[in-house]
């Protein structure tokens, strides 16, 4: 961690800026277009509200792999040296997604969907972003080295780096299923608590 503070920093930022970047997108919308994002919204919360039919542990696995595929996509980018702005992308997309989720619901909901968004996209992101950073930084550490020792200089080791990289991702991995469990088994129960407060009290949007 201390070696590579400066890379973990560097990859933290880029998602900042890609959330600042998702809000921004908001705004450039034409009011017709967010009017329409906001209906959509409105039945998202409606929905909510009645109740999904699907079973915790399948909401589990699901977002399980889904996490799952960004890490392996990010593992791939990482021992390719060439996807490693790949891997920067990522993590601003990811960014820039959260931040035009959070931007959405302040925007129909005002203070209300700032609690609503720390009560429902916090928990599993305090958990998968971190991770997500973590991993992007071991994979473009990699990449760097093979540049630099490999392509370069034709010396150091390749496969304890290679070793280094898998372990680490498999270790962000345990923390992309405690995320996927938070989501599962946890955030179905704070959503059906909050979202009636975002719902008008005759159930229509």
């Amino acid at each position: 961690m201390r070696v590579h503070f400066n890379l973990y920093l560097f990859v933290a930022v880029l998602f900042v800026v890609g959330a600042v970047f998702g809000v921004l997108l908001l705004q450039a919308l034409t009011l017709e277009q967010q009017q329409d994002l906001a209906d959509e919204v409105g039945g998202y919360v409606h929905y909510m509200n009645i109740g999904v039919d699907a079973s915790e542990e399948e909401v589990f696995w699901e977002r399980f792999f889904f996490h799952l595929k960004w890490l392996i996509l990010v593992w791939i980018l990482g021992v390719t040296v060439v996807g490693i702005p790949g891997i920067l992308a990522l993590n601003f997309l990811k960014g820039t997604l959260i931040g035009f989720a959070l931007g959405v619901l302040v925007q129909q909901y005002g203070w209300k969907g700032i609690v609503f968004s720390i009560l429902t996209l916090a928990p599993q992101n305090i958990i998968a972003i971190p991770a997500l950073i973590i991993a992007s930084a071991a994979a473009i550490s990699f990449g760097i080295f093979l540049v630099k020792n490999r392509l370069l200089q034709q010396n150091g080791e390749l496969l304890p780096q290679l070793g280094s990289l898998t372990s680490t991702t498999v270790i962000m991995l345990l923390l992309f299923a405690g995320a996927a469990f938070v989501e599962a088994y946890l955030s179905p129960s704070v959503i059906s608590w909050a979202v009636p407060y975002l719902s008008p009290p005759d159930g229509t949007i």
